[in-house]
């Protein structure tokens, strides 16, 4: 019921592309005209499309370049398209024209345990790089739950990070340098190899998050992290949602940081009982999943750290995996989610909200208070200790109310965050779908002073046009 593209819509005057120069760069077998071929790389995991007129396949740094000089020559839209997991459209080329695939652009350049680094093409997954470095005792921290399929290149357009970054920070702290290619086709080296570096203006960090608008990342040097030596996972079950939000302020505020710290409301627990077979306790109206990982030695004292401030009168249940079977067994609450959202609503809208941690009680409180003035089933889970949400708004677009009230509900979820001094985005990203709400939380100033620096990168608006913000 989730499988249903959505046609964006954008009318275009037809582009006169000269396919010859793209073959000439990459060869022949590497380019795709036919409408069939190319439309599997015109949607996302949005479930918007738009179709490209060529797709190219570059296997290098060089190629790309000159696939961005030539379409910089025609003023010819270009999208650089990593494996397509974005959730907000950020990789469909509503303006059609070419698509730039990094999937054969997947090699490791270079390793260097000593400087703790890794150089890598931005087309390799995540998950090759983790596999790469692990033997070594090392790690990337981002992992969002797409690690396996997405690449690198759009981990860091959309600087997406995943449960790791309460305690180890996105790719915006965990990437040294990239090369990547403005708009007009000029390559840029920015960053250093080293931990510090202060010359000149942070251009690595401007260029991460920027989802593929100021320039194309072709290479990316990732900052490594030791592998910890112990971990303990952790479940904790609440009577309500307020205590188990209550309790992610106390956990928060002590010297003890988790390297993960997942919630899931009642409503979400209420669904994993009626469409899984996941146990959960009869009395459950919310949960915590916690991660503490560490020095073998120190590992108790923290785990204890983090459970005297969960502690609370509606805290009745805690579970304490002993080993690898019963670590699985508590993680598959959290990913028996997704199936059994497919199951609630022919239709969601799914949301990665984030708050100031200290304004998670409320933002939780007040979520189900807009479930029922607007009724919308709203589902939260996420990322909760770095007040980072998923909140998905299920509902039936044939039932006249619920479809309705959908997106005033959706843009009063967004009133919320911003009242709450929160963003709109946490990982996913602008693309599309948030599009019609950035001026919520930027201002006209600073939206000025962005398209100023979008006109410095990308002269003609080739790159991914009509993301984050219209020109």
């Amino acid at each position: 019921m989730y499988a249903k593209l959505a046609v964006c819509n954008v009318w275009c005057e037809p582009l006169n592309i000269p396919i010859k120069k793209f073959t000439d760069i990459v060869g022949k077998n590497a380019v795709y005209t036919d409408p069939a071929d190319c439309y599997a790389y015109g949607y996302d995991n949005s479930l918007q499309q738009s179709t490209p007129e060529v797709v190219v396949f570059p296997t290098e740094h060089e190629q790309v370049q000159a696939i961005v000089q030539t379409c910089y020559e025609q003023e010819i839209p270009l999208l650089a398209r990593g494996r397509g997991s974005s959730t907000v459209g950020g990789a469909v080329p509503i303006k059609h024209g070419v698509v730039c695939s990094f999937e054969k652009m997947h090699k490791i350049i270079s390793f260097e345990p000593e400087n703790r680094l890794i150089v890598v093409q931005a087309g390799i997954a995540n998950q090759a790089v983790q596999d790469h470095v692990a033997d070594a005792g090392f790690f990337w921290p981002p992992d969002p739950s797409s690690r396996d399929y997405a690449t690198i290149g759009g981990n860091l357009a959309y600087n997406s990070s995943g449960p790791r970054a309460i305690k180890y920070g996105t790719p915006r702290d965990n990437t040294l340098g990239l090369k990547a290619i403005t708009g007009d086709g000029k390559t840029l080296k920015v960053g250093v190899k080293t931990t510090k570096g202060v010359v000149g203006y942070d251009l690595t960090r401007l260029l991460i998050g920027s989802e593929g608008t100021l320039g194309i990342i072709t290479e990316a040097t990732l900052k490594l992290t030791a592998l910890p030596e112990a971990k303990h996972t952790l479940a904790l079950y609440y009577q309500d949602v307020a205590s188990a939000a209550k309790a992610v302020s106390r956990i928060m505020a002590q010297p003890v940081i988790p390297c993960a710290l997942e919630f899931m409301d009642t409503t979400a627990i209420n669904m994993i009982r009626e469409y899984s077979d996941v146990p959960m306790p009869k009395n459950a109206g919310a949960m915590l999943i916690l991660e503490v990982d560490g020095n073998e030695q120190q590992l108790e004292h923290d785990t204890q750290a983090i459970l005297n401030a969960a502690e609370s009168s509606a805290l009745f249940e805690t579970q304490l995996a002993k080993n690898s079977a019963e670590t699985k067994a508590i993680w598959a609450t959290r990913k028996a989610l997704s199936p059994a959202l497919k199951k609630v609503a022919p239709k969601k809208i799914n949301e990665d909200i984030v708050v100031p941690v200290s304004n998670v009680p409320a933002l939780v409180q007040r979520l189900q208070h807009l479930s029922e003035k607007f009724g919308i089933k709203i589902v939260s889970f996420g990322h909760i200790g770095n007040g980072n949400l998923h909140v998905n708004l299920m509902y039936d677009p044939g039932h006249p109310a619920q479809d309705k009230n959908a997106l005033p509900c959706l843009e009063a979820v967004f009133d919320l965050v911003i009242e709450l001094e929160g963003t709109l985005s946490g990982e996913h990203g602008i693309g599309l779908s948030k599009l019609p709400y950035v001026h919520k939380e930027l201002s006209p100033q600073v939206l000025h002073t962005m398209r100023n620096i979008k006109q410095v990168f990308d002269p003609k608006n080739i790159l991914n046009p009509g993301k984050i913000f219209n020109l």
